[in-house]
């Protein structure tokens, strides 16, 4: 299936473009997976990542992590959210990764022009004004993506959850190059 940007005025609707009057986004995506399922065929793996690794990055739509790393389905854990942040509910499963399914090394990915640099903690506030309950995660909006993938390695290293520390890697993704920029923790 490929994808390509709309207009405000398309994705205000829950229809894509080529899709017929009535039908949404997810009925597409059904659709399309059945064509995917008559040709599927039990690759015979198991839950354990091939390469021992577990990816946290942005759920951002340009990010296309197989293909920017060269992995294959099997090869890693891919854990995704708002910004990459490592949070309680990453850390949960970081753990379950390792401790359950066998991964050794971590790696952290933000990226370039994240929306998560617009937003500040009173994106919460708005919530309840608009709503009338407060969210109880916190937003982890950032203005530096290096400072914050430098506290995301530090979430990670000072977990007592986790097994394995030794190979933290964090990472900022250039959305217009596609390259990777490491960057290093505090010392």
């Amino acid at each position: 299936m490929s994808t390509s940007a709309q207009s405000s005025a398309e994705t205000d609707s829950p229809t894509t473009s080529g899709a017929s009057a009535g039908e949404t986004v997810t009925d597409r995506l059904v659709g399309l997976n059945t064509h995917y399922a008559e040709a599927f065929t039990d690759p015979g793996m198991d839950a354990r990542p091939v390469l021992k690794v577990a990816v946290v990055a942005c759920m951002d739509a340009r990010l296309d992590l197989h293909r920017a790393l060269g992995l294959e389905l099997g090869d890693c854990h891919t854990i995704r959210n708002a910004g990459g942040v490592v949070t309680d509910d990453v850390l949960r499963s970081l753990t379950i990764s390792q401790r359950a399914l066998g991964t050794r090394s971590i790696i952290l990915i933000h990226h370039t022009n994240c929306g998560m640099e617009s937003l500040t903690e009173g994106f919460r506030q708005e919530l309840e004004l608009e709503v009338g309950q407060r969210p109880a995660w916190a937003v982890e909006a950032y203005t530096d993506a290096d400072q914050d993938v430098r506290q995301s390695m530090q979430r990670v290293r000072t977990s007592p959850f986790l097994l394995h520390k030794d190979d933290v890697r964090g990472f900022v993704f250039d959305v217009t190059t596609g390259k990777l920029r490491e960057i290093l923790p505090v010392s």
